[in-house]
């Protein structure tokens, strides 16, 4: 397997990794500068080697992935027989930097409703390193020449049709998954909050809608579907910057996206 596959095979997997690469070699070393492997928690794809120089990149590696490291490394090895190594001797004369690269698992959104602001929050989202769910029920939003404005999407992009239970796709999403809420039928907004609060391995919950709606839905929440109020706070409504009152559907898009890209990198101070 290529070292392009395993990176590709680890995202599709939602895996965290490190990407290996010997980046510079003065003298003799076992590969050139460019060589590259790839860590994953069990596995190890490629080679930039073997030996000490490979045996503790790859305990390095595995550290990073365990601690959620997000910044690169360089490690520098001398290759002589009168370096201590932790692996065992390697006297090929030269020297060898090696750069490691977190390959952390990309954030995960859905969009349930994808309408006019649907759309362009998706069209703003697929610029993104990330897994971008779209979820609505009616298959006309959902056609491809529609969703054609994504086509150079950044982001993997997988597009679910449910035309009688939107909700059901909660428990498909993986663990972490920010959910926006903002369908055409507020009905359907409204068992999908009840359902978001009974699937424990989502992240954030957002909800589009005016005061009046949160209210009626507050008290839906709490008097039919039993939830207390902690639970009825991890829905964040109105969702958005608050100092951008614009209605047109793409500054909508661009207040919820901001408001989201800010979120993760809180959560990742």
């Amino acid at each position: 397997m290529t070292w392009v596959t395993a990176v590709a095979r680890l995202r599709a997997r939602r895996e965290p990794g490190v990407l290996v690469t010997v980046a510079t070699v003065r003298g003799h070393a076992p590969r050139d500068a460019g060589a590259k492997l790839v860590v994953g928690r069990t596995g190890t794809w490629g080679s930039i080697g073997g030996g000490n120089v490979e045996a503790v990149a790859v305990d390095r590696a595995r550290e990073m992935i365990a601690a959620s490291a997000p910044e690169p490394e360089l490690m520098d090895f001398a290759l002589n027989d009168k370096v201590t190594n932790r692996h065992g001797v390697q006297c090929c004369g030269g020297t060898v930097s090696v750069l490691l690269e977190p390959l952390p698992v990309v954030r995960a959104v859905a969009v349930f409703g994808v309408g006019h602001v649907g759309i362009e929050l998706a069209r703003i989202l697929a610029r993104q390193d990330l897994d971008l769910h779209l979820v609505d029920s009616r298959s006309d939003v959902l056609a491809e020449e529609r969703l054609a404005v994504l086509a150079d999407a950044v982001a993997r992009v997988r597009v679910h049709h449910t035309p009688l239970l939107p909700e059901e796709v909660l428990e498909q999403l993986p663990p972490g998954t920010h959910v926006l809420i903002m369908t055409h039928d507020h009905a359907e907004d409204a068992a999908l909050c009840d359902a978001a609060l009974r699937t424990p391995h989502l992240g954030s919950i957002g909800l589009i809608g005016s005061a009046a709606k949160w209210t009626r839905f507050r008290h839906r929440l709490r008097t039919e579907g039993g939830h207390d109020e902690a639970a009825i706070a991890r829905i964040k409504t109105p969702i958005g910057l608050s100092d951008i009152t614009g209605k047109e559907p793409a500054t909508i898009a661009v207040s919820v996206a901001a408001d989201l890209l800010r979120a993760f990198e809180a959560e990742t101070a």
